[in-house]
C-alpha cells in the first residue's frame, strides 16, 4: 500500500503518527510547514534551545493557535524522548555528539529515529543503524536530504537491474574555498554580511556547505548506505552539467574521472576558472549506471537517454531538492512501513579533519564550518589506518601537536575526553566495523 493510503487507514482507526522534534532550525522548519496539511500526522512535542523561538516558528509556517497549544515546546529532548506517546523521532540538532546520545536514547525507549543530523550519521551511522535494528526500531536518514534522495535513485537503478557507476549531487566548488571561514564566507556568496546578520543566517552553516565539508559527510553517509566507495583521495568536485554526468563520471579506462565503478562525487557548477558551468546540478542529486547488454543500451538511445559516446552509460538525476518539506516520507515510512529510506549498512567512507591553516599547539579547533579545519571524504579503511581524527570530534578539540596546512589532524594530535559518549562510541564501531 501507498505511504498515503497507510495513513488513511491509520487514521480512519482514531490514531495518529505521533512526532517529537528536536531542533527547530531550517530542516525543522520545513517539516512543520507541511504538518497541518498531512491529515494524520501529529507533532506532539517539539525541542529548542529556546522553546519560545520554537513557538515562533511554528506561527510563521502557519499553524493554528490551537495547534500550538495542543504541543508540547521544552529545551529538554529527554523529556519528548520519554513521552510515552511518542512514535517517530527527528534529529534536527546538527550536533554529532548530541545526535548520538538523543539516538541511544530513543532506541532504549523503542522510537523511531529520522536522523536528519547527518553528521551524527557520518561519525557514528553504521553503529546506530546496528543498535536500532537490535532495539527493534527504525533508523533511517531523511527524506528531502540528498543523501537520502541519491539512495532512492541508487536503489532504482539497481532494482531495474542496472550496474550503478557513480552516485551523488551537485554544489558550487572552486578549490579556494577549503580555505574559506566563516568571516569570508558571504564574500563567496556575495552576500552583504550586515544583510546576513539581519537575516539571522549562520555563517559557520553556510561556510560548511562552501569549504567542502557538508559535501564530504553526506557522501560519506550514501557511500555507507549504499555500499559505493569513497575516492582515494576525496572528492574531485569535477565541473560538469547533466548533460555530461554519463562522459565525466564514468571510469578512466573508459576515458572518464572514476578510479573505479561503484563510486560517490560531488559535481560542481562552476567551472575552474569560475565560469558557470551549462545546465549544472548545483541543487540536484544523481546516479551514473551502465547498460548491462547491448540490447539495454540500445534502449538507452530509442528512448532519449543522453548516453556517452561508447552508449553505454548514461544518467538519471533529479535537478531539485525540497530538505525539510519531503521529510514526512521518511516519517511515515519508519511509522507505517517499519522501514527506512536509507540507513548505512556498512563503514565504507569517513570524513576526516583537514587543517585549513598552520595550526599550533593549545589551539581549539572549532569543527565544521568553522575557522581552522574542513573535513575531507576519504575511505574508511584509509582513515582508519592513518588515525585520522573524524570531523565530527574535531570541535572543541585541544591540539597537543602542531598540524601543517593541508594535512589531516590525527587522533594522536589533539587532547579528547575519552570517556565522552560520541568517542566512546565512534572507538566501538571503529572495533566493530573493519572497513
Amino acid at each position: 500500500m501507498s505511504l498515503m493510503s497507510l495513513l488513511a487507514h491509520r487514521t480512519a482507526s482514531g490514531q495518529s503518527v505521533r512526532v517529537a522534534l528536536i531542533g527547530a532550525g531550517k530542516f525543522g522548519a520545513m517539516f512543520l510547514a507541511q504538518v497541518p496539511t498531512t491529515p494524520g500526522l501529529k507533532v506532539t512535542g517539539v525541542c529548542d534551545l529556546s522553546p519560545e523561538r520554537a513557538r515562533e516558528t511554528c506561527r510563521k509556517v502557519g499553524w493554528s493557535a490551537e495547534r500550538i497549544a495542543q504541543t508540547t515546546f521544552s529545551d529538554s529532548p529527554w523529556d519528548l524522548i520519554d513521552a510515552p506517546e511518542v512514535e517517530v523521532v527527528i534529529e534536527a540538532t546538527g550536533d554529532p555528539m548530541a545526535g548520538i546520545a538523543h539516538a541511544r536514547a530513543c532506541f532504549a525507549r523503542k522510537r523511531h529515529v529520522v536522523m536528519v543530523n547527518v553528521e551524527a550519521d557520518a561519525l557514528c551511522g553504521p553503529l546506530l543503524a546496528r543498535e536500532a535494528a537490535e532495539a527493534g526500531v527504525v533508523y533511517t536518514l531523511a527524506s528531502g536530504d540528498q543523501p537520502a534522495l541519491v539512495a532512492e535513485l541508487v536503489d532504482w537503478a539497481r532494482s531495474c537491474g542496472f550496474e550503478v557507476v557513480a552516485a551523488g549531487k551537485g554544489t558550487k566548488y572552486l578549490r579556494s574555498y577549503h580555505a574559506s571561514t566563516p568571516e569570508t564566507v558571504w564574500t563567496h556568496y556575495g552576500i552583504d554580511p550586515r544583510r546576513a546578520a539581519e537575516a539571522g543566517m549562520n555563517p559557520r552553516m553556510f561556510n560548511s556547505f562552501l569549504d567542502g565539508t557538508k559535501s564530504a559527510i553526506e557522501m560519506a553517509a550514501l557511500a555507507n548506505a549504499c555500499g559505493l566507495d569513497a575516492p582515494e583521495e576525496g572528492l574531485g568536485f569535477p565541473p560538469c552539467g547533466v548533460d555530461d554526468l554519463p562522459h565525466v563520471l564514468r571510469p578512466v579506462e573508459d576515458g572518464g574521472r572514476l578510479a573505479r565503478r561503484g563510486m560517490v562525487e560531488v559535481v560542481s557548477s562552476l567551472e575552474r576558472d569560475g565560469r558557470p558551468v551549462h545546465r549544472d546540478l548545483r541543487w540536484g542529486v544523481f546516479v551514473v549506471f551502465a547498460a548491462p547488454s547491448a540490447y539495454a543500451a540500445r534502449c538507452f538511445t530509442e528512448y532519449g537517454m543522453v548516453t556517452d559516446s561508447t552508449g553505454r552509460y548514461t544518467a538519471i538525476y533529479r535537478p531539485r531538492h525540497l530538505i525539510g518539506l519531503e521529510l514526512n516520507t521518511a516519517v511515515l515510512s519508519a511509522a507505517l512501513r517499519r522501514e527506512s529510506v536509507g540507513h548505512p549498512a556498512s563503514w565504507r567512507a569517513d570524513v576526516g579533519a583537514i587543517a585549513k591553516r598552520d595550526l599550533a599547539v593549545g589551539e581549539i579547533l572549532d569543527g565544521e564550518g568553522g575557522f581552522r579545519v574542513w573535513g575531507r571524504l576519504m575511505p574508511a579503511k584509509r582513515a582508519l589506518a592513518g588515525g585520522v581524527l573524524p570531523i565530527g570530534l574535531a570541535n572543541k578539540a585541544r591540539l597537543i601537536r602542531p598540524v601543517v596546512a593541508g594535512t589531516p589532524v590525527r587522533w594522536s594530535d589533539v587532547a579528547l575526553d575519552e570517556t565522552c559518549e560520541a568517542v566512546t562510541a565512534r572507538r566501538e564501531m571503529e572495533s566493530i566495523f573493519q572497513p
